[in-house]
């Protein structure tokens, strides 16, 4: 399976870089002006890269060596993310088009656009389906049976009759569509039927029934005699069958699912919001009256029903996706509570680093004071950030926390630590994002738990999203007061901390905790000077530090000097950012790249990127830290941080990206960690200059390395030192 695509992409690879290769040998004889090249030359178009990477997200749906409920977790995450696109990169395309936007980005108007990602996205949407479907037969022979409704038996069918009149029945709220009731709002991502029944004269009439997303869309059913195993229906086919309960005296002459999809990033008017914590609730209240952006429908849907949904969810013929069911597949993430173990990724107990890792007496801050701590999650465990701001919040000695939280789910260690620190009478400053996407509500829920606690609660600043991930412990030391600072590239999340790669630091450097006071200073406070040590921030100072770096880089290169650049990061789509890599490039600078999803940068350019290489990996848990390594003449230097190299983080955000002062975890980040990533065969996927992506796959004679997993293996090694030691 992996040949043939490979062999596709090649194919596709070897056309495109042909129609360019005169173009590239002008590029390379002339070393013209990057600011003179057309951005269609330079640049690949955001939109579209950012679709590459669901499709290698599919791709490990695809792939046999994963356990198979993770291939159908793949599955659902392909799917997820895919709906998030239709929510806000689809919905910003089409704003543009309605507001008559001709300018192009990237060779493309949002007109010439538009088309183009809307049959990708359905092309996507059907591979996924298609790759379901592969997987029923692997799930049937695994014991884990999901069916239709027609292919019950009648004991199944009696036992789903009770479970619906019991559990789905009282929920369910039938609307009607006639004169005198009008057409009832559809919620965004909101799972429907829409029902076609006949009265006694024999008139027809339209309702529309919402699938209740209380309740599991897969319905547990009692197996059939004899046999083990795990046995689902959709829920959605047990309420078809069952609809003549909501309709009395009805005939059911039909009903069809569909799906829909609203504008989920509705502009928030901060400049005119006296009070931040209203604003946004107002905005979450706004974001399911979003206009429709898509709505996904049955292939089996007639065609006077489709054109009631059209008309009045005012859709044009082509934000109509058709697809078989089941829809809605990214609810097929529910596949990880299945109590099947063998089905999934093997469990691995998370290593605890020294000198945190004696259970007994553990004093985190005299272990900080012995030399800097890095923790890789989620290899390492995130337990000692929780165990610092909860020694943090007991200990006397503490004088204030400040922190800032960005996403911290619902069940939140982090949160109830701070506010048993301001219930100790600490003084406790949390600044509180309200405008992290898709999690204002819950961050609302917390701003007000924090605040009735006595802490003092900051809601953002107006125009900037606060995404930086740092929190300051002031501590009385006797004859000095001394800083200790958590920074860290994830979020303060106890849950994801377990599912996404991402890299913290403890330390007591005086440099880095002046800095930190100085962040805490300008969001609590008014400031428009600040100036930091050793901290890049934006929208301040991070892009003209990382471009000063860049150009220093060169100048090595310029010298005759090796000269190389390490960047992992989640995107890559800044366009000065970019053309920057370029300069570097053309200087001789080895700049390897690796970028989780969007990536904007065309590597392999004769002339403009030969010395660039891009790679993407993705498994079994999502990469999210950000290192950006510089050779510097031998005199390497790493910072680490929350930012990727986008618009958005550089000019519209509080970042803060921090130098390693430690030499050995400075060294430890480029022989453990990026080494191993730059080494990875398995999980690997290359870019190359016309868009494409490629495998990644063993050669002769090479030892195979999943990164991933190559960590993992390394954290079961140091638990079992630990629990050596322990004994």
């Amino acid at each position: 399976m992996h040949d043939d695509a490979g062999g596709e992409e090649s194919a596709g690879r070897r056309s495109a870089t042909a129609t360019r290769a005169s173009e590239e040998e002008s590029l390379e004889a002339a070393d013209v002006d990057l600011e003179e090249l057309p951005d269609s030359t330079l640049f690949i178009n955001r939109d579209l890269s950012l679709l590459s990477f669901f499709e290698r997200v599919l791709d490990e749906a695809r792939d046999p060596n994963n356990p198979l409920l993770e291939r159908v977790k793949f599955i659902g995450i392909a799917q997820s993310i895919l709906g998030e696109f239709f929510m806000v990169r689809m919905a910003g395309l089409r704003q543009q088009v309605d507001a008559g936007v001709t300018e192009s980005q990237d060779g493309f108007t949002p007109q010439q656009l538009l088309p183009i990602v809307r049959e990708r996205a359905l092309a996507q949407m059907l591979a996924a389906r298609e790759c379901f479907a592969t997987i029923l037969p692997e799930l049937d022979a695994a014991g884990i049976h999901i069916l239709n409704y027609e292919a019950l038996t009648t004991g199944q069918r009696a036992a789903l009759s009770a479970y619906y009149e019991a559990r789905v029945f009282p929920v369910l709220t039938p609307l009607a569509f006639d004169p005198g009731r009008p057409f009832p709002h559809i919620s965004n991502l909101s799972h429907n039927l829409a029902v076609v029944v006949r009265d006694p004269s024999g008139e027809e009439h339209f309702a529309r029934v919402k699938v209740p997303p209380t309740l599991q869309r897969l319905v547990p059913v009692i197996p059939v005699d004899g046999q083990e195993g795990y046995w689902f229906v959709w829920l959605e086919e047990v309420i078809a069958a069952h609809l003549d309960s909501l309709f009395p005296g009805m005939a059911i002459v039909e009903s069809s699912p569909f799906r829909v999809t609203r504008d989920a990033d509705l502009a928030i008017q901060e400049a005119e919001a006296d009070d931040l914590l209203e604003t946004i609730e107002r905005f979450v209240r706004r974001r399911r009256f979003g206009s429709v952006i898509r709505v996904t429908t049955d292939s089996t849907m007639p065609a006077h029903i489709c054109k009631i949904l059209k008309e009045n969810l005012d859709l044009e013929e082509q934000d109509l996706y058709v697809v078989d069911s089941p829809l809605g597949l990214g609810d097929l993430l529910a596949a990880g509570q299945i109590d099947a173990p063998d089905l999934k990724y093997p469990p691995f107990v998370q290593a605890v680093p020294p000198p945190l890792d004696d259970a007994e007496g553990v004093d985190i801050f005299a272990a900080i004071r012995q030399h800097d701590i890095l923790l890789h999650h989620p290899y390492d465990s995130f337990d000692p950030v929780v165990d610092f701001v909860m020694a943090a919040a007991q200990d006397p000695d503490v004088l204030a926390i400040k922190t800032t939280l960005y996403r911290v789910g619902r069940n939140a260690p982090v949160v109830d630590a701070l506010m048993e620190a301001a219930a100790n009478g600490k003084q406790v400053a949390a600044l509180i994002e309200l405008k992290a996407r898709f999690d204002e509500e819950s961050n609302i829920g917390w701003a007000k738990a924090l605040e009735h606690e006595g802490v003092h609660v900051i809601y953002g600043l107006v125009g900037l999203k606060t995404h930086s991930k740092i929190m300051l412990v002031v501590r009385n030391e006797g004859d000095r007061i001394r800083r200790y600072v958590h920074l860290g590239t994830g979020n303060y999340n106890s849950v994801t901390s377990k599912q996404y790669t991402d890299l913290g630091y403890l330390t007591c450097n005086d440099d880095l905790g002046a800095d930190a006071s100085a962040v805490f200073n300008a969001l609590t406070g008014y400031s428009t000077g600040a100036t930091y040590r050793k901290f890049l921030v934006a929208p301040h100072s991070m892009r003209r530090g990382l471009e000063e770096r860049i150009d220093r880089e060169i100048e090595h290169a310029r010298r005759g000097e090796e000269a190389r650049l390490i960047f992992k990061m989640n995107a890559l789509i800044d366009k000065p950012m970019i053309r920057r890599l370029y300069k570097a490039s053309r200087a001789g600078v080895k700049v390897e790249l690796i970028v989780r999803g969007m990536c904007c940068l065309r590597p392999e350019v004769a002339g403009i990127s030969d010395t660039i290489s891009e790679r993407s990996i993705v498994g079994r848990f999502l990469e999210h830290s950000r290192i950006f390594w510089f050779r510097n003449g031998g005199d390497e230097e790493v910072l680490l941080g929350s930012a990727d190299l986008m618009p958005r983080n550089l000019n519209r955000r509080v970042e803060i990206l921090f130098p390693v002062q430690d030499r050995a975890i400075v060294q430890r980040i480029r022989e453990e960690i990026l080494a191993v990533y730059l080494a990875d065969n398995m999980k690997t996927r290359v870019l190359h200059a016309d868009g494409t992506w490629e495998h990644v796959w063993p050669g002769e004679g090479e030892t195979p390395l999943n990164s991933q997993e190559w960590f993992v293996a390394r954290a079961r090694e140091a638990a079992r030192g630990e629990e050596g030691t322990a004994s």
